[in-house]
Order: C-alpha cells, then structure tokens, then sequence
C-alpha cells in the first residue's frame, strides 16, 4: 500500500529532529526532487521548473554528482538548492551507523549542504542523534509516488494534489525509473496549484550548531 501523505503519529513522534513540512508558511510550497542528477531525466524536470519560474531542493546521490558533474552544476546555476542524499543511495536501517554516516560524509564532499534527507525515508535514532546539530534532516508530508509502477501517472497526480496543504514538502523524483510517471504529474501539479495562487521555494538550512 502506498500512502502519499505521512501518517500525523509519526509525524508528531519525529517533529522535533526530522522536518516533515514548514510550518506557518501560508500558500507556500516546497517542491523537492530525489535520486538525480541524471543527464536523462533532470535536464527535462529543470526545464519544467523554469518555464514555471519555480525553484525546487534537489537531494543529490553522491555518486550520480560524481558521474555527472555538468548536471548537478545546471541545478545549482539555475538557482535551485541542493541536500545529500548519501553517497551510495543507502538504506538507513540496514547500513550500520558508522558505515552510513561515512557514506554521508562522502557525498559531502560532493554535495556542500546542510540539508540531508534519509533515503527511503529510512535513518536509525542513533543516526539522527548524531547528525542532527550539523544537518537539517528533511522528510516529506506528501510522497507522490511517482517511481511506484503499480500507480498510474493520473493516480500520482491526483492523490499528490489531494494530500498537499499549505507548507507541504512534496517528493518527485528526477531519476529513470520514476521519470514517466513523474513527468506528467510535475507540470499539471504546477499548474493546479500556481492558478490557485500558490509559490514555491527551497527549503532552507538552518545553523544546527545554535540549536544544541
């Protein structure tokens, strides 16, 4: 089963180290993209973006930056912020801690942000404690499903408009296997919600070292 919106328990359970949407932000969006840079699917999704005039947070795979420099250099020139996504793509809960926060480390060193996002949304307690005051660990409240092959792109449309509110983090992704669905979800998702007078931004890191 596929839920697009995060269950409000875990939400409430997590709120204080894991970012799950950005509060007090009225008509506010926050459109996010995982798995990318790739040359065949993130070229097109930036392209959407500008001919909407939308800025977007790309969490970036370490190693896709590393095979694909002069795509992640398009993200950054286009004005759109970017998050580690971990080197390697790791799963948080079957990667031991020390190994996964080294594979962090290295993406690091291609992915200069203070933005970090689990992937599959997977990161261990002991993980969170320890970056928590370096990173801001973002999360979603609308998963559009976009990579699931079981859902139509009308489906990932129609369910991602339905679970998104004010302040919503929204998660497309820019990667080959999501691309179908998400390429025709992401325009008429812009267009519905810019007619209903909505903007979007980035999201914005935040100085963890004063939070201790």
């Amino acid at each position: 089963m596929h839920y697009t919106s995060t269950p409000a328990l875990i939400r409430s359970l997590t709120r204080k180290r894991l970012t799950w949407n950005i509060p007090g932000r009225p008509d506010e969006l926050f459109l996010t993209f995982d798995d990318g840079p790739v040359p065949e699917v993130t070229p097109e999704v930036l392209d959407i973006l500008e001919n909407y005039s939308v800025k977007a947070t790309f969490f970036c795979v370490g190693d896709n930056v590393r095979k694909h420099p002069d795509v992640y250099e398009a993200i950054r020139k286009a004005g759109h912020a970017t998050g580690n996504h971990t080197f390697h793509h790791l799963n948080g809960w079957k990667t031991p801690a020390a190994e996964y926060l080294s594979d962090i480390a290295q993406c690091r060193s291609m992915v200069e942000s203070r933005l970090f996002r689990p992937p599959y949304g997977r990161i261990r307690p002991s993980v969170v404690k320890h970056l928590q005051f370096e990173y801001k660990i973002v999360m979603w409240s609308v998963l559009t499903g976009d990579y699931n092959r079981e859902l139509s792109p009308e489906q990932v449309l129609t369910n991602s408009i339905a679970s998104t509110r004010s302040g919503s983090i929204i998660v497309f992704h820019d990667s080959i296997k999501a691309s179908p669905n998400m390429l025709f979800a992401l325009p008429r998702f812009l267009d519905h919600f810019i007619s209903k007078g909505f903007k979007f931004s980035t999201i914005e890191a935040e100085n963890r070292q004063q939070k201790r």
